[in-house]
């Protein structure tokens, strides 16, 4: 494949692994995408909403509503990246030109958004957030479905999510222990603290896309069917609703990324005005992702005796645990609080995780029904999902608190308003992850099921 970027190693073809899995260093090479580009989640979701209402008086409600628009649309808009990626012929392949393209556009609104200039405005936010989570879309889509196609193994899939997982995690490490060192110094500095977490995920943007765009060969076409003119909305839309199995892990997805949502728009409320502990907050998240770190190769662990499905379950169930004991908070339990967070840690990546690696064994059991290759799209219904779940966790659980008398700005809240915080914080959670536990039970595409699919893909490709 006719290439510009000049890899000084040459990319691996895609393939079944050996004994031994994908090449180490070029799996390491390509999960460094995933860095800057998780590093903005965690701060757009616990750290910019807070910001912008106490910096610039944005009132909650107005918050909600952007994040609930911008979000919404981008669930509709967003299977059309995955189409169009998964349609797209160039020298450079499919992926590549969309990661690039969008990298440009992540960086510049990352930039205007943990950069904000004097007296923003609703619109201003709404633009670059926009900006912003059209950029992620250009990346994380093809990424995701890129990722699933440089192995055709059940369980390899799930080493490479675990790579892109620690990846991930080791991003929100990073750009959350400068905020920690910050609250220490100069606690109350939101604007510092915006430009440090903004700093570390703009200073990883460049490098991680060239090592990534080198690390293997871009996938080539696989698709049997026909070639059509372009995906339409209907069109689109009816594809992913007619993969039952899709179905089931994107509200599945929905429902782990929404609790994560309202876990994480309400962190730092909880432990500043609830627990009285405003120093503590950005280092009990640091704390949650170092353990976050060393959950992912345990997880995958567990995933390789029971099947991916079956380990999504248990770990959806131990969140619902965790998140329930949250009710037995009170202001100033220390012990407990960091207890509870490190459990949260360990669990937190175990749903997302196996649900990314089952969405490439989806797209194979697609193929071979349909003869159309749709990873790509089949990823972007991540993006549905996490942007409705986020959206719904953030355009439900802010307004939720405010209406009951929750005001950040405020100098001093009432009691009751403060245990209302505490019960969205702790029942939303976990009230989401028992659902999404319930949609994958039952769920009948394991190792021996998938086997079966890539012998039958296997040997057409073979035969034409």
């Amino acid at each position: 494949m006719a290439t510009s970027f000049a890899p000084t190693f040459s990319p691996a073809p895609p393939r079944a692994p050996s004994a031994k899995g994908l090449p180490t260093a070029r799996l390491a090479a390509f999960s460094t995408l995933a860095a800057p580009v998780a590093a903005a989640q965690v701060p757009i979701t616990n750290f910019l909403p807070a910001f912008y209402a106490k910096e610039f008086g944005i009132s909650l409600a107005a918050l909600g509503a952007i994040f609930l628009a911008e979000r919404l649309w981008g669930a509709f808009a967003d299977p059309f990246d995955g189409a169009l990626s998964d349609r797209t012929r160039s020298r450079f392949g499919r992926r590549r030109p969309w990661i690039a393209g969008g990298a440009a556009i992540y960086g510049l609104s990352t930039a205007a958004l943990f950069f904000p200039p004097a007296g923003v405005s609703p619109l201003y936010l709404g633009v670059a957030l926009f900006a912003f989570y059209l950029g992620w879309a250009m990346i994380q889509i093809p990424y995701f479905a890129w990722s699933g196609e440089i192995s055709h193994d059940y369980h390899e899939r799930t080493r490479i999510q675990t790579f892109i997982t620690v990846s991930t995690s080791v991003a929100l490490l990073l750009v959350m222990l400068l905020p920690a060192l910050i609250d220490q110094v100069r606690p109350g500095d939101d604007r510092l603290r915006m430009a440090g977490m903004g700093a570390v995920i703009l200073a990883t943007l460049v490098p991680a896309a060239w090592f990534t765009l080198r690390a293997f060969a871009d996938a080539p076409v696989t698709t049997t069917a026909p070639r059509q003119k372009g995906p339409g909305l209907v069109a689109t839309l009816r594809v992913i609703l007619r993969e039952k199995l899709l179905l089931r892990v994107i509200l599945s997805d929905m429902a782990v990324t929404f609790g994560q949502g309202v876990r994480g728009a309400l962190f730092i409320f909880v432990v500043t005005f609830y627990m009285g502990l405003p120093k503590l907050g950005a280092a009990l998240m640091l704390a949650q992702f170092i353990f976050g770190i060393a959950a992912g190769p345990i997880w995958m662990t567990i995933a390789k005796r029971f099947g991916k499905h079956h380990t999504a379950i248990a770990g959806e169930l131990i969140q619902v645990v965790i998140n329930f004991a949250l009710l037995l908070l009170a202001p100033g339990s220390i012990g407990l609080l960091i207890a509870l967070t490190l459990a949260q840690g360990l669990a937190q990546g175990s749903g997302n995780l196996m649900l990314r690696a089952m969405v490439a064994d989806i797209a194979d059991h697609h193929r071979l029904e349909t003869g159309e290759d749709r990873t790509a799209l089949f990823y972007s219904a991540f993006s549905i999902s996490l942007k409705a779940g986020m959206a719904l966790a953030v355009g439900v659980a802010l307004p939720l608190v405010g209406a009951a008398g929750f005001d950040p700005a405020a100098a001093q809240n009432t009691p009751a308003a403060l245990q209302a915080l505490l019960l969205v914080f702790a029942i939303g959670p976990a009230l989401a992850h028992l659902v999404s536990a319930a949609l994958l039970r039952g769920f009948d595409l394991d190792e021996a099921a998938h086997a079966e699919v890539r012998r039958e893909l296997d040997r057409r490709a073979a035969h034409a």
